[in-house]
């Protein structure tokens, strides 16, 4: 049987990046969800630039943004392997895509509390 030698050092990290592009490509190609987030995203990007008054609250208003994206995906390969192993319904296989979808619903949930409470701290509490 013949060894796979994979990719180390730059060249590796190329090929990680080329699969992780092909990745968001497939998903924003086939996923209307992931496609409104990314869209969402590409809004409340600038917007958050201008809430934030400081570093961490930037980078908690971007991060809430990045984990919605992140549970999309993965909730989108669970879809693929479910939809892989075949199209008869079955119990597991749905529970599985229902899990992945309430992983989904609670990133929303924690970008809408991080995203409120700093509105509500910078924009009201202030004043």
């Amino acid at each position: 049987m013949k060894q796979v030698t994979k990719a180390t050092g730059p060249k590796r990290f190329y090929y990680a990046t080329r699969y992780s592009i092909k990745g968001i490509r497939a998903a924003y190609a086939s996923e209307p969800a992931f496609r409104y987030e990314i869209w969402a995203a590409v809004v409340l990007l600038p917007a958050a630039f201008w809430l934030a008054e400081s570093g961490l609250q930037l980078g908690l208003l971007i991060s809430s943004l990045l984990l919605v994206l992140i549970f999309e995906l993965l909730n989108t390969a669970i879809e693929a392997v479910v939809d892989r192993a075949g199209t008869e319904f079955h119990a597991l296989a749905g529970l599985a895509k229902d899990l992945g979808s309430a992983a989904v619903l609670f990133a929303l949930i924690i970008t809408l509390l991080l995203w409120g409470g700093i509105v509500w701290d910078n924009l009201f509490v202030a004043i």
